[in-house]
């Protein structure tokens, strides 16, 4: 079997599901629209912005005058701490439980105008120390068992306003995708005596292939189970099972991982590029998660351009995911791309 010719299966070892590869389709004709967008011209600070510093947001409340991050607890929270409780299950076909939880919207910077990756290095720092202590913070709660920290960029993946921002959803039970990951990480830890995502990374290095660059506490990959054209991961080189462990260095070695990919994907069509990145790390339930190792998901849509998109349909919605573009190849596809950003450098 040819990986880069032939269809085949491969393994997500983190969830267990599959993913169909099919790279002969690649050489078919493409009769889609193709085109560069021009980049958006956002001011500095937007007075319609609910989000930009002394402006006002939804029950009258005003932002302070915040001069790095800004975290607050979401206006239209999707989950709450308090609620009537309460499940119902008839003959295990309506079955329902309720579910309390916690969101807050976790702003990067106070310039409207903003990426992470039109940010220095220092001052993505801040956002580090934020991520790491909104997880400390809200973790602790006794009814919090999962803190996702989350980004969606771009109009595309949902995102209600362009100002530089992520949120944290953290939930009473664990979502789907982090009871996935603890699951196959324990199981093979039990059955190997190694972390999981260690070992991989291992294997990865070793090949190469999908590697898109790495620092001194970090790596960025095109995992080799990708279901996005340009999907990307970020781990640690060392074990963490979360954000709490990693050292100063390691924190500025993030940040810098951080920029470093978003510049690359703006670099691919020339546009601000979109995605949602979250955050993988050990529950809070207070149980020993030895298991866990720290990574971070990007799961962008574009495909050939600044508007042609991968979307989840017909096969895909009723069989599996589904890819044409290889790992490997999209891998090669970033690693080729320049570190110094289409619009010039970054702003402070």
């Amino acid at each position: 079997m040819n990986l880069q010719d032939d269809p085949h299966r491969r393994l997500n070892p983190l969830t267990g599901e599959w993913v169909l590869v099919s790279p002969h389709r690649t050489k078919r004709p493409w009769q889609g629209k193709v085109e560069r967008l021009p980049a958006a011209q956002a001011p500095e600070h937007d007075p319609a912005c609910y989000l930009c510093p002394g402006n006002q947001r939804a029950g009258g409340v005003t932002n302070p005058r915040y001069e790095s991050t800004f975290v607050f607890v979401n206006d239209f929270s999707a989950l709450l701490p308090q609620g009537p409780g309460g499940e119902l299950d008839r003959e295990g076909l309506l079955v329902a439980k309720s579910e309390r939880g916690l969101c807050k919207v976790l702003c990067f910077s106070p310039r409207h105008d903003l990426t992470l990756a039109r940010m220095e290095v220092e001052s993505i720092l801040p956002v580090v120390e934020m991520w790491t202590e909104q997880y400390r913070e809200i973790g602790a709660l006794d009814f919090i068992s999962y803190v996702q920290i989350f980004e969606n960029r771009g109009e595309v993946m949902g995102a209600s306003n362009p100002h530089p921002h992520g949120q944290v959803w953290a939930n009473e039970n664990l979502p789907v995708d982090a009871a996935l990951e603890t699951a196959r990480q324990g199981e093979y830890l039990a059955s190997r005596g190694r972390c999981l995502l260690c070992s991989y990374l291992e294997t990865e290095r070793a090949a190469g292939e999908r590697i898109v660059f790495e620092n001194t506490g970090f790596v960025a990959l095109v995992p080799f189970w990708a279901v996005w054209p340009f999907e990307v991961m970020i781990l640690p080189k060392k074990h963490h099972v979360s954000l709490l462990s990693l050292s100063p260095q390691e924190k500025r070695d993030l940040a810098d991982a951080v920029h470093r990919l978003g510049v690359r994907y703006d670099n691919l069509f020339e546009t601000s590029f979109p995605y949602s990145m979250g955050f993988h790390q050990s529950p809070t339930d207070g149980k020993p998660h030895e298991a866990w190792h720290l990574h971070l998901h990007y799961y962008p849509p574009l495909l050939r351009s600044a508007t042609v998109r991968k979307f989840m349909v017909g096969y895909e919605l009723l069989g599996m995911p589904q890819r044409d573009i290889t790992a490997e190849g999209a891998a090669a596809r970033l690693r080729s791309l320049p570190e110094l950003h289409y619009l010039g450098g970054a702003a402070s």
